[in-house]
């Protein structure tokens, strides 16, 4: 029997469609892979938090700034300002502190750094009359590293931009699967019964258990 040329062009544009579907979908899929992976692990990390046991470790330093770097604190005056080059080099070198842009309050006793990070904590307070440094850095384990990339806490610009271009790729293999979906549904009777499933679920969990 004879496929009429409208029904015959309409299969071709079809399929084109369908393998563009199936280019942008693999596509977006191996961009997303390891990214959703990881953020699916960090998602039930997330949820347990209170029943994964977390020990923290922390580690102190104190020094005495050199004489030449003490003198140099002296010509700030009170308010938000990064620490002076010299001695951001010095903490690097000495004490392996990195705070190179790091912005630092200053008041009429003390400089103070909050040093946040993730899976941890850390924070430098230098005298200002005695020239005496403290340091203190907390380290909370891998878990909490994870879990904090997961939030994009405290992971600079770079990170954030990462997370975006992640969630483009993942909103691209949803929605490319949705429609090589709604392309094979007339062949799959339960297609379209499980994705009212998955939305009508949390919806109800939504509405009967959260309050």
């Amino acid at each position: 029997m004879d496929i009429p040329a409208g029904a015959h062009a309409g299969a071709l544009r079809r399929a084109a469609w369908l393998k563009r579907l199936y280019r942008w979908h693999w596509i977006s899929a191996a961009v997303s892979l390891v990214g959703l992976l990881s953020f699916a692990f960090t998602g039930f990390t997330l949820n347990h938090a209170a029943d994964i046991e977390a020990r923290p470790r922390v580690q102190t330093h104190e020094a005495m700034l050199p004489e030449s770097l003490h003198e140099r604190l002296a010509d700030v005056a009170p308010g938000e300002a990064p620490l002076p080059d010299a001695l951001v080099r010095w903490l690097a070198a000495e004490v392996a502190i990195d705070v190179a842009g790091r912005p630092a309050e200053w008041s009429a006793d003390e400089v103070y750094l909050s040093l946040p990070r993730p899976g941890g904590d850390a924070w430098l307070r230098i005298d200002r009359e005695s020239g005496e440094l403290e340091y203190e850095r907390t380290d909370r384990g891998w878990i909490a590293w994870l879990n904090d990339l997961h939030k994009g806490r405290h992971a600079g610009a770079a990170w954030s931009l990462f997370i975006d271009v992640f969630a483009i790729a993942c909103l691209a293999f949803a929605a490319t699967g949705l429609a090589i979906l709604a392309m094979h549904a007339p062949r799959r009777p339960l297609a379209w019964p499980l994705v009212a499933l998955g939305a009508v679920l949390p919806a109800i969990l939504l509405l009967l258990f959260v309050h």
